[in-house]
């Protein structure tokens, strides 16, 4: 395999969705500083949703993005809490993994806060190749083109060698 295809970690998005609750957030955020060592941001709405009472600028969720080594360190221990299971259905064909922890006590390392209660989040994480710098660049950005993405099954491939995790429905 060519320098250009090896596949990397390029970061781990941690994500709590709140609603309207507003101690719920506090919480969340307070959980998430926690696994990931870091300030967490909270995320806002865009829209107006008359029904679910949401408006523009409130804040409904948190998240934190962990890249490089602490990516690294931690995403072992996020997969330890699904039992290095995943399902084919949680890759998507760019490259993305995403999976839900029910409750964050399930994390190895991680103790229960009586604070925080009982709290799941979501996972997702990114992966790329050297060369996907071209769509984020300012200057002239370019798309990656498909014999250089990664593919659902080599997602798969790799995290099933790097990290022996199952992928079976």
């Amino acid at each position: 395999m060519g320098t250009m295809k090896i596949i990397k970690i390029e970061k781990i998005t941690l994500n709590i969705g709140a609603g309207k609750d507003q101690s719920r957030l506090e919480k969340g955020i307070v959980l998430l500083n926690s696994i990931g060592n870091g300030t967490p941001v909270k995320t806002v709405t865009n829209k107006r949703v008359q029904e679910w009472g949401l408006r523009p600028g409130l804040p409904i969720g948190c998240k934190i993005t962990l890249r490089k080594g602490k990516a690294a360190s931690l995403l072992p221990r996020l997969l330890e809490s699904v039992d290095n299971k995943l399902n084919p259905r949680q890759f998507d064909d760019n490259g993305n993994i995403a999976f839900g922890i029910h409750e964050y006590i399930e994390i190895p390392g991680i103790k229960y806060d009586p604070k925080i209660g009982i709290m799941g989040l979501q996972v997702c994480v990114t992966l790329e190749r050297p060369g996907f710098r071209i769509k984020r660049r300012k200057i002239m950005p370019r798309k990656i083109p498909a014999r250089h993405r990664i593919s659902r099954q080599e997602a798969i491939e790799f995290m099933s060698k790097s990290f022996s995790t199952m992928v079976e429905e």
